[in-house]
């Protein structure tokens, strides 16, 4: 383990880029995820085709060419190179949020219609209804697969290696080159991806089985 002791701080400022890429993911791809969920489920024709459109038109590509667009596409758009890391979190939440969006929508329809319409008989708008009653249901039900697809965005993160992007896979790369040190460097970058991704796994199964043993209460 010489070739990761040695570089060991390079390669870690590496993996706080994929944490730092995957907190920018997960906190917008969330919020505009709550927009799209409820748009998924708007009776308005005007919000419902656009967004379904977005959301199926997203999900049926790899999201690694989603990053190459907004690189290599927004430059013409803008005029200005984007610096990767600003690119890659913008492809991220765009890309997230259709994800993030149907697990909202499954959980806005599990909600009772009378709870939501009792909502609008005491005067709440519809804004208000969303915020206090949709949304924390939604989130609070919905919460194991909210974990699990955040699991899946902090591993996507290792993609922006595509565009230059420094995160852990491309440091890992740079050393290695190197270094030639390959099965120690990748094992350690997989030791790292692992005991992240099996704490979050933990948690959402802990959520699980606790919204099950509710359910049977």
């Amino acid at each position: 383990m010489d070739a990761v002791l040695k570089n060991l701080p390079y390669l870690l400022g590496g993996f706080l880029t994929n944490l730092q890429l995957a907190a920018f993911a997960l906190a917008g791809g969330i919020f505009l995820g709550t927009l799209v969920g409820l748009g998924r489920i708007s009776k308005r024709p005007w919000v419902y085709y656009p967004v379904t459109l977005y959301v199926n038109f997203l999900r049926n590509i790899p999201l690694i060419l989603v990053i190459f667009w907004f690189f290599f596409v927004m430059p013409i758009l803008v005029g200005k190179t984007l610096d990767p890391f600003v690119s890659a979190a913008v492809s991220f939440v765009v890309f997230e949020a259709t994800y993030f969006g149907e697990i909202f929508r499954a959980g806005f329809q599990s909600i009772s219609k009378d709870l939501v319409s009792a909502a609008y008989s005491t005067g709440l708008t519809y804004r208000q209804t969303a915020a206090y009653i949709l949304v924390p249901i939604a989130v609070r039900r919905m919460l194991p697969s909210l974990i699990t697809q955040s699991i899946i965005t902090f591993q996507d993160t290792s993609l922006a290696y595509v565009i230059g992007l420094q995160e852990m896979v491309r440091r890992t790369t740079i050393v290695d080159s190197l270094e030639v040190r390959s099965v120690q460097l990748y094992t350690f970058v997989a030791i790292l991806f692992f005991v992240i991704c099996f704490v979050g796994s933990r948690i959402s199964l802990h959520y699980e089985e606790k919204s099950r043993k509710a359910k049977v209460l």
